[in-house]
């Protein structure tokens, strides 16, 4: 509390001087009767915001041992953990004379959301718009286990060649 009453009272000598400063700027007053105007109302202030004191003195904490620790239980063994099942490999459908579009979207329903597709005619085109691509060729096989990134599918644009379908 007596912080608080510190700190407003140098925030109010800080008020009271700059304001006696600006109210002397042009004007005949000289600096020590504007000290002594901030003195005298200081003095007020002091006697104003100080409240007469009737708290009790501060007393040191009382302490008491704290009890013995208790051993701590001894937590019964872990088991190891089991190591997590291998994901199952789905097995690579049959998608050749699929549009590109069709034959991604049948590869995700077995669980397997990245393939890849290559330009069958060798030029390196890439596959901007999958519908107009036509699957020509595919690896792995149908009916072979594949994973993520393993499915590679041969593409022509509809109507070029080579196309078996």
């Amino acid at each position: 509390m007596q912080q608080t009453v510190f700190k407003r009272l140098r925030n109010a000598s800080l008020a009271i001087a700059t304001i006696a400063t600006f109210s002397s700027c042009g004007s005949t007053a000289t600096t020590e009767s504007v000290a002594a105007e901030t003195s005298a109302a200081q003095d007020t202030l002091l006697t104003q915001t100080l409240p007469p004191t009737t708290e009790s003195p501060v007393t040191a904490p009382v302490t008491t041992p704290a009890p013995a620790p208790t051993p701590a239980p001894t937590p019964a063994p872990t088991p190891p953990p089991t190591p997590a099942p291998a994901p199952q490999q789905a097995l690579m459908p049959e998608v050749v004379c699929m549009n590109l579009q069709q034959a991604q979207d049948y590869i995700q329903t077995f669980g397997v959301f990245f393939s890849r597709s290559e330009d069958a005619t060798g030029r390196g085109r890439m596959q901007v718009l999958d519908s107009n691509w036509q699957v020509v060729g595919q690896y792995p096989a149908p009916g072979t286990p594949f994973g993520e990134g393993d499915a590679v599918l041969s593409v022509v644009k509809y109507g070029e060649s080579p196309n078996p379908c």
